[in-house]
């Protein structure tokens, strides 16, 4: 056996054997591009996704640690959101959301990456009960087209994201490829704040707010 890199339009692609607990409505979700494919859990079959396009991206001003810091569950009052989780200084220039486990294509996705890949935006509310409840609008790339691009084998049933801070937690494959669920990377407009989770958090507009991870950097398929 044999393992190779092979670069697809800014792609990495490896080739070879491969917070708090709550209630979260739902928002509007509209898709800017459409995702080239989506993965059937059901059906244990996967259709690849398009690689990330090639074209210019804007620049971006990088967050910094606020010199201030909440306690749990209290108000960021820069954001006005709740704060939960250990904040994580990321270096952008050396970040990458590496996708392994039971896949066909192991993936190491930049944050150029992944904003190069189809882009949603929505604005669901996350409730922690007796805690707090937070609405924000929120923009990023479909879970479903990170894992399509991945291809899960077909005795795949759950995956395991991990957080820079520890974090981690399973979710059953068929639910994460629901097309609410997304990686986002913009707060109303902006990259993330690192309280927040920058370069990249979870949104999961039908799941508990334990589910919404932030400072994402790895997703073992299961």
């Amino acid at each position: 056996m044999f393992r190779k890199l092979l670069a697809v339009g800014g792609l990495l692609l490896l080739l070879g054997p491969v917070g708090c607990a709550g209630t979260v409505g739902t928002g509007h979700t509209t898709a800017t591009t459409a995702a080239a494919a989506i993965s059937t859990a059901t059906s244990g079959t996967t259709t690849s996704a398009a690689p990330p396009s090639t074209g210019e991206l804007e620049p971006i001003v990088v967050p910094t640690l606020p010199a201030t810091i909440p306690g749990y569950t209290e108000v960021d009052p820069a954001t006005g959101l709740h704060m939960t989780g250990t904040p994580q200084v990321i270096d952008l220039a050396t970040y990458h959301l590496t996708v392994e486990g039971k896949v066909t294509r192991s993936l190491s996705l930049t944050y150029d990456d992944l904003r190069r890949l189809p882009k949603v935006t929505a604005t669901p509310t996350l409730t922690c009960p007796g805690f707090f409840t937070d609405i924000a609008t929120w923009s990023g790339v479909p879970l479903a087209t990170i894992l399509a691009l991945a291809g899960p084998e077909p005795d795949a049933t759950q995956i395991r994201m991990g957080s820079a801070d520890g974090w981690a937690f399973q979710i059953n494959l068929k639910d994460a490829l629901q097309p609410e669920n997304f990686l986002a990377y913009v707060w109303e407009g902006q990259p993330l704040p690192v309280l927040h989770g920058f370069p990249l958090r979870a949104i999961f507009p039908n799941k508990p707010g334990s589910y919404w991870i932030k400072w994402l950097t790895t997703i073992q398929v299961e």
